[in-house]
């Protein structure tokens, strides 16, 4: 099967090997088209997000105005910080012009001079690694100014790696944007949205790092040879994260649509001593996990993880084998989402803090069979009620996790409820005259 993202080509990532093999023709080839046919090129592709919505790349592009006094920006998302998730930092490392070329393509096509590549702050390595990538492209004219003359064109653009903080709510995009700016990173109410009212209130786009690497090869082989790849509904190859209780953890690009099942034990060399899943989270830790049992035919594409009970996500398989503590693992997660929320929206805010509490109430082995509603009822309640999707992110693990091993939880719980004591505050209140000094 022919790689898209991450071709089996030796040294690609170093430019002189990049061009020999094609490289920055395709964006020649952009240039010298109208931005609409672009567009269209893209949106006749089929191409989807790679970071999570899976939404038509394409059609995203359309909806930034033709014409503005405005600037126009692209954000690349490469913030990666969701655990299970490790893709993006292999094109930094493997391929970062086809990256390059495609923020070129994509800048192009929506009308952008500036473009900000935002990577984890922690993704030390991979920064340094795109860094280089990008000051060989200046050098050799395919970035900036001299654009103009290397493609011949009037168009030109530069591009920016911008640092984050640490924040995992930074992959969110409005978040990421207020981070560039230098802000602290809050989610913005939407709408507007990023078309409308982006990086200094001016129109933006953003994309997820792997999506925009699918760029240049739509362009030079065009759309139809892209769309019969995969699900016709999801087209393309997917680098799926596979990590957890398999044999050879790593990132693997297939064709979307590819057996879970597939990817697990022909690719990832399945489960160390032949043990049974007991379960598995397709998209990354906040997608809605499976029970090994539900697994089988399974195929990794947006509808088919839909109609499975999950999602997509970002394509990080994570594998639990049938000696997993899923207590242990649930409760992990919420501490995450705890830690990660920002603190903006008060659902979130109070309520990951309960499923962390209550959830470290149950590894201590002082759970209760209440509890797990209590669990269901507080995730509840977060979803739907924030301002971004992190209150999704930190609710499905917990709601579905117990709704799908209510039996393996229940048995890890006390059946009695252990009633907490008496209130005693008000009795105990300091007033300004002696309980024994007051007439009944």
């Amino acid at each position: 099967m022919e790689k898209i993202v991450l071709p089996d080509i030796k040294n690609i990532h170093l430019l002189d090997v990049y061009i020999q093999n094609g490289g920055y023709t395709a964006a020649k080839k952009a240039f010298s088209q109208s931005t609409d046919d672009i567009i269209d090129q893209v949106k006749k592709s089929g191409l989807r997000g790679r970071g999570g919505a899976a939404f038509s790349a394409g059609l995203k592009w359309s909806f930034m105005p033709k014409t503005t006094n405005k600037p126009k920006y692209l954000c690349v998302n490469g913030d990666e910080s969701e655990p299970g998730s490790f893709k993006d930092r292999q094109i930094f490392e493997y391929n970062p012009h086809q990256l390059i070329e495609g923020i070129l393509i994509t800048c192009y096509a929506i009308g952008a001079k500036t473009a900000y590549v935002y990577i984890r702050g922690e993704y030390h390595k991979w920064i340094k690694l795109l860094q280089k990538a990008l000051d060989d492209a200046y050098a050799a004219g395919y970035v900036g100014e001299a654009m103009k003359e290397k493609f011949g064109s009037e168009f030109f653009c530069n591009i920016y790696i911008h640092k984050g903080a640490g924040a995992y709510i930074c992959g969110e995009e409005s978040a990421l944007m207020e981070s560039i700016e230098g802000k602290r990173g809050y989610p913005r109410v939407k709408p507007p949205f990023p078309a409308q009212n982006g990086l200094w209130g001016c129109p933006t786009t953003i994309n997820n790092v792997e999506t925009i690497t699918n760029v240049p090869p739509i362009i030079n082989k065009g759309w139809e040879w892209f769309s019969k790849i995969g699900e016709p509904k999801h087209p393309g190859t997917i680098l799926y994260g596979v990590s957890g209780h398999v044999n050879k953890p790593g990132v693997y690009e297939l064709p979307s649509g590819t057996l879970l099942t597939d990817i697990i034990y022909n690719y990832a060399g399945g489960v160390p001593g032949n043990k049974k899943i007991l379960c598995v989270i397709p998209g990354g830790s906040s997608m809605p996990p499976l029970r090994g049992a539900q697994i089988e035919g399974v195929k990794m594409d947006a509808e088919s993880l839909k109609a499975a009970g999950s999602a997509i996500g970002t394509g990080g398989v994570m594998v639990m084998d049938e000696d997993t503590d899923l207590v242990k693992v649930l409760s992990r997660i919420s501490k995450f989402y705890h830690h990660e929320s920002c603190g903006q929206c008060t659902p979130c805010r109070e309520g990951t803090g309960w499923l962390d509490r209550i959830q470290q109430r149950m590894v201590d082995g002082k759970g209760s069979i209440s509890d797990l509603d209590l669990l269901v009822t507080v995730a509840s309640q977060i979803e739907g009620n924030t301002i971004c999707a992190l209150g999704e992110a930190a609710a499905w693990p917990v709601r579905f996790m117990i709704t799908r091993f209510r039996d393996y939880f229940e048995a890890r719980v006390s059946k009695e409820v252990d009633l907490a004591v008496a209130n005693k505050v008000h009795s105990m209140r300091q007033t300004a005259f002696p309980l024994a000094d007051i007439k009944h």
